[in-house]
């Protein structure tokens, strides 16, 4: 920007709590809440932006992007204003070459930001300001929008959420991956890594209500964040840096016990610091962000506290530590940000490694969650949080992220506790319960893992595909397909699929012979490019396919990706189709089918539930009478009369696995229901 502002600062004679500050924006466009310790102790409120990034601007680039600002005489902690918004935790990709992340659920934007010329300031004495970095063009707007926000009255709304659960994989799933990160310690691959879940519920209402209502638990770094995209309702202990002028400032917190009311409190707060094992996560996370910090900090500035210091938050103690330098001259906030993203405290030591090991072992992306939140302004500096205790909402869903950092003698249990107990207070802070998963299904102990070896994920952004079969000319039920590839575009390359495809798939079908048609959609300049191609039919595979069980946290998702190297390198490790099973013993799916079991007159198969692919033949075999959606496990499958494999190429086939053999009769009859089908949905 090379905009030139002057800053105002006008007392106002406001009785407002920060609570109703917030509510006082309730319809604005893209409003902000931070409460807590924000710039001095205050608390900042803001909407309606002049500007908005959008997303294929460079995050970290717009934060050297201020205005020149002359803001002689301001007040103590004043702002004025900047940018304000969230750096998703995925923005590491734009720091280190990282592997793909788990699928993402239900997710929000990787960034969120957008520029502001004027707030409300609640001081630390309580006195409320209004702010604005005014220019000649702005200033009668700025005087009819301060006007505007002292006339409104706010109200509170009535809200519902919950109940919440640990989502798929689960605690199961955080046990089983704080075991293998014990054991990847104890190899010298890692010394420390910061393990998580996910946990959700619904929420029904305005987020602004239930941010308004959560933060009487008191957030030192509290950010609720708001737009198009949905909602944070943020209730972070946690600074990430703060800088004024050329000093820093970061406070990792590494170190929990639970705690009590009274004297019991006390008792865990000491046992917290005699803790060795919470000193050493405290330790080596200290050493990690003096070691980010020394990357653009001066020679001989960087400062740690000798000790950690346990601070008391919502349901638990925390050890915490100062770790202070002097920025090098001419290092502006995006150097700093890619010196230091994504925050220490929630990744691990060594950093790249650990995020490594966390893209391999947990079950469910991160979205905002341990990111940063906050604001950088010409006149204030850079301050941002880290982005934990923070629900996301999006969609009437709201969710949580709750872990902690493994180091070599890290218990699976302990964990898992400690990570419900960090949830828990927060949870209750919206009126909410947070409720135990389902009696968890058979972990098999010894199956190879899918990501050994070098492997990675699938990458999303290489794009999506949709097979088709072709009968009779036509490409079919080809609306249902197009459908699911364009939710592919959008979630994986965030654009949509061009005008007129529809037609031109047709055009191809009609044309060409029967047989398997695919679509690929990868990303190019601007938006996507589609390439078709038919392929004529095939001879059917002869004999029962073999499966080979392997374990893949969170398994595939819901899309059906360009990227086939995971897949065709396991059938290849295994000589036979991989079976995709998720660290909660959950069946998922075949490496190209979904799987049914056979029990009796029933046919069962795994939920859609985010971590595989929604095959459209297995909707529409899911139609049958006989047919549900559940859970199991390779113990059950093992058991099953037989197993069957569904596709939209070969429909229902048999595999080797099970304790016998489908009547041969009642697979021709399956195949012959769902090929009589006009509308049947592909795979």
């Amino acid at each position: 920007m090379s905009t030139h502002a002057r800053l105002v600062c006008e007392p106002l004679e406001l009785t407002w709590t920060p609570a109703e500050a917030a509510l006082a924006l309730r319809g604005d466009d893209r409003p902000f809440a931070l409460v807590g310790a924000w710039a001095d102790g205050s608390a900042l409120f803001g909407s309606e932006p002049v500007r908005v990034a959008g997303p294929g601007d460079d995050p970290f680039a717009l934060l050297d992007d201020l205005p020149e600002v002359d803001a002689a005489g301001a007040p103590a902690g004043a702002v004025g204003g900047g940018w304000f918004g969230y750096l998703g935790f995925a923005l590491g990709h734009l720091v280190e070459r990282l592997p793909p992340s788990p699928p993402a659920g239900t997710a929000l934007p990787p960034f969120a930001l957008a520029f502001y010329d004027h707030l409300l300031r609640r001081d630390a004495g309580g006195r409320w300001w209004f702010e604005a970095l005014q220019t000649p063009e702005r200033a009668a707007a700025l005087a009819a929008r301060r006007d505007a926000l002292l006339a409104r009255r706010p109200q509170p709304r009535p809200f519902h959420a919950g109940p919440f659960a640990p989502a798929a994989p689960g605690t199961t799933g955080l046990r089983a991956a704080v075991a293998e990160c014990v054991e990847r310690i104890h190899a010298g691959e890692l010394f420390q890594a910061n393990l998580t879940m996910r946990i959700q519920g619904p929420l029904e209402g305005d987020p602004l209500d239930a941010f308004a209502t959560a933060i009487a638990v008191d957030p030192r770094h509290g950010a609720y964040l708001a737009g198009p995209w949905g909602a944070t309702v943020g209730l972070s202990p946690e600074l990430f840096l703060r800088r004024r002028g050329r000093d820093v400032l970061t406070r990792p917190i590494k170190g929990t016990i639970p705690r009590a009311p009274g004297a019991d409190g006390e008792a865990a707060r000491d046992e917290l610091v005699a803790s060795a094992k919470d000193r050493a996560e405290n330790v080596m996370i200290v050493d990690l962000m003096r070691n980010d910090l020394g990357r653009v900090c001066s020679y001989g500035t960087i400062s740690a506290d000798l000790a950690p210091v346990a601070e008391a938050h919502p349901g638990v103690w925390h050890l915490v530590t100062d770790v202070r330098g002097r920025l090098h001259d001419g290092i502006g906030d995006a150097a700093l940000l890619r010196a230091t993203f994504p925050p220490g405290s929630v990744t691990g030591a060594p950093k790249v490694q650990a995020l490594k090991v966390i893209a391999e072992l947990e079950g469910s992306a991160r979205h905002v969650y341990t990111g940063a939140a906050g604001f950088v302004s010409p006149v204030a500096g850079l301050e941002l949080n880290v982005v934990i205790r923070t629900f996301e909402v999006r969609d009437g869903i709201a969710w949580i992220g709750a872990g902690g950092g493994i180091v070599a003698d890290s218990d699976p249990d302990a964990e898992v506790r400690e990570a419900l107990g960090k949830a828990r207070p927060l949870i209750r802070a919206l009126g909410a319960e947070l409720r135990d998963q389902p009696p968890p299904l058979r972990r098999r102990a010894g199956l190879p893992r899918a990501l050994d070896g070098g492997l990675e994920r699938p990458d999303p952004g290489a794009g999506v595909i949709e097979t088709i079969a072709v009968r009779d000319g036509v490409a079919v039920d080809l609306d249902a397909h197009l459908a699911r590839l364009a939710a592919g575009a959008r979630d994986a390359l965030d654009a949509p699929l061009p005008d007129g495809l529809a037609a031109e798939v047709a055009a191809r079908a009609a044309a060409g012979p029967d047989g398997r048609l695919r679509i690929d959609v990868a990303p190019a300049p601007g938006g996507v490019d589609v390439s078709i191609a038919l392929t004529p039919a095939g001879d059917p595979p002869r004999g029962p396919a073999a499966l080979a069980p392997v374990v893949l946290p969170g398994g595939l998702g819901p899309h059906k990706w360009r990227d086939r190297r995971l897949l065709e390198a396991l059938a290849a490790r295994h000589s036979a189709m991989p079976l995709l099973v998720d660290a909660d013993g959950a069946v998922l799916e075949a490496a190209i089918a979904n799987v049914w079991l056979v029990e009796g007159d029933a046919l069962i198969t795994p939920p859609a539930d985010g971590r595989l692919l929604p095959g459209v033949t297995r909707a529409r075999l899911l139609r049958h009478p006989a047919a549900r959606e559940e859970a199991f496990d390779l113990d059950r499958l093992d058991a099953a009369d037989a197993v069957l494999l569904t596709s939209s190429i070969s429909l229902v086939r048999v595999a080797a696995a099970g304790r016998g053999r489908p009547d041969p009769a009642r697979v021709a009859d399956l195949s012959g229901m769902l090929a009589r089908t006009t509308d049947l949905v592909s795979r």
